[in-house]
């Protein structure tokens, strides 16, 4: 379609359809649907400045995500539950005949990446031109015959809210990249592991699977990474807003400075349990034999590698206990196990703060706050890898804002965002 063709058919209606199934409609939604619009529109005029010679364009999007059970068990090849939610990345996309991708993100630079130079820069470790550049030399060795690319994004999945930015950008460049030179071929699970290869071999960071995963298959998904060069995936039916529950995530806007520490300590001290155990994953492990070796382990182990451990074993089996809640539709019992979960985070995990900074408790400040708002009501707990940053909350409709307005009172205004779980991962919108 053309750029015509694109304002035309957003502000004719041609797109609503798509629109309401990525971003919601209805009860606190009514107005969403005209702010998504207006959002297409500016970005389809942000190109055009930008590019001004292309006018065959391509739109694209890719969801953030949210981790609903299996807190640090995924590096263990553990089985985790998680969900894509309604903000997401988008792109204008236009393919051009020359061999360099262009990459504009709103607030940030032109990434620039040629395409006939694709193999690994160390000089461009930790940006999202490494990213760029290892998904297109990853589609390059399957067979995809890649030519330029001019696209710009905006990005409502925000940096350091624990919805993962990352993976959603990732998502999108392989889901932009697999449609338009590709044939579509390589499909959700496909894109979510090339994803995954450019962050940990270009990008230069060891992060697993999961992220990327749910970004790019959507819904709710259980996962079971028991094998992780062919985890097992399984959408969950659910509708959550059917049900009259909104998912609420908070930023409490705790510092992520020299907490790497702390967020590598959680994998290395399971896999000293591991190890001590004989083992390479936790998952090897049977639970039994680690309660019975107790003794022999804390000769080799530290507590708090042990209590880690221990949070493994409960966190797996309740990552599918969730999912069994859901699809039987029992609200319940999925939001006992939720906060069950949220309590071995914090009892045993031990990612609710960095024990080197004590004095700053922003994550266990806004469970007391959720709760003590909730009295009982749906449920709550620690977001993503913890010690900073985000927590989680399935919040009845009615009170949704209210307990928005609540966290927001203490932790700044927009910290509290009220979503919805969203049906589809990375998508081409089409004109109809």
């Amino acid at each position: 379609m053309t750029i015509q063709d694109l304002v035309n058919g957003i502000t004719g209606g041609r797109f609503d359809e798509q629109l309401t199934t990525l971003y919601g409609s209805g009860g606190e939604f009514d107005s969403e649907l005209l702010r998504q619009r207006a959002r297409y529109l500016n970005a389809a005029e942000q190109f055009s400045r930008l590019y001004p010679e292309c006018d065959e364009v391509r739109i694209f999007s890719a969801p953030g995500r949210t981790e609903v059970g299996g807190n640090h068990t995924d590096h263990q090849h553990g089985c985790v539950l998680a969900a894509a939610v309604n903000t997401d990345v988008i792109a204008i996309v236009a393919v051009t005949d020359d061999d360099v991708i262009r990459i504009k993100s709103e607030g940030y630079p032109e990434d620039a990446v040629e395409l006939d130079s694709l193999e690994k820069r160390t000089d461009e470790e930790g940006t999202s031109a490494a990213l760029i550049r290892g998904i297109s030399a990853r589609f390059a060795q399957i067979g995809a015959k890649l030519t330029g690319i001019r696209a710009y994004t905006t990005s409502e999945v925000l940096s350091g809210s624990g919805l993962s930015s990352s993976a959603a950008f990732e998502n999108l460049v392989g889901t932009i990249i697999d449609r338009c030179f590709n044939g579509g071929k390589a499909g959700a699970v496909e894109i979510a592991r090339i994803g995954q290869y450019a962050e940990n071999e270009y990008f230069g960071k060891a992060s697993g699977l999961m992220d990327q995963m749910v970004s790019s298959v959507g819904g709710f998904v259980a996962i079971d990474f028991a094998d992780p060069a062919e985890p097992v995936i399984e959408p969950v039916s659910f509708d959550f807003s059917g049900a009259g529950y909104s998912l609420c995530i908070t930023d409490t806007k705790g510092s992520h400075a020299d907490l790497t520490p702390d967020y590598s300590a959680v994998p290395a001290e399971m896999h000293s349990v591991a190890e001590a155990m004989g083992k390479s994953f936790l998952r090897e492990v049977e639970e039994d034999d680690f309660y019975s070796s107790l003794p022999e382990l804390r000769k080799k182990c530290t507590d708090r590698a042990i209590l880690r451990a221990a949070h493994f074993f409960g966190e797996n089996e309740r990552a599918v206990l969730e999912a069994q809640a859901l699809r039987s539709g029992d609200l319940n019992e999925f939001f006992r196990i939720v906060n069950e979960s949220g309590e071995s985070s914090s009892q045993l995990l031990q990612n609710l703060y960095s024990a080197s900074r004590p004095q700053y408790q922003e994550i266990p400040l806004a469970l007391m706050l959720s709760r003590r708002f909730l009295k009982g009501a749906g449920a709550s707990r620690v977001h993503g890898g913890g010690f900073a940053g985000t927590i989680q909350a399935f919040v009845p409709e009615y009170l949704a804002k209210a307990y928005a307005s609540e966290l927001d009172r203490v932790f700044g205004g927009g910290s509290c965002h009220i979503l919805r779980i969203r049906p589809v991962g990375g998508t081409e919108l089409t004109l109809k």
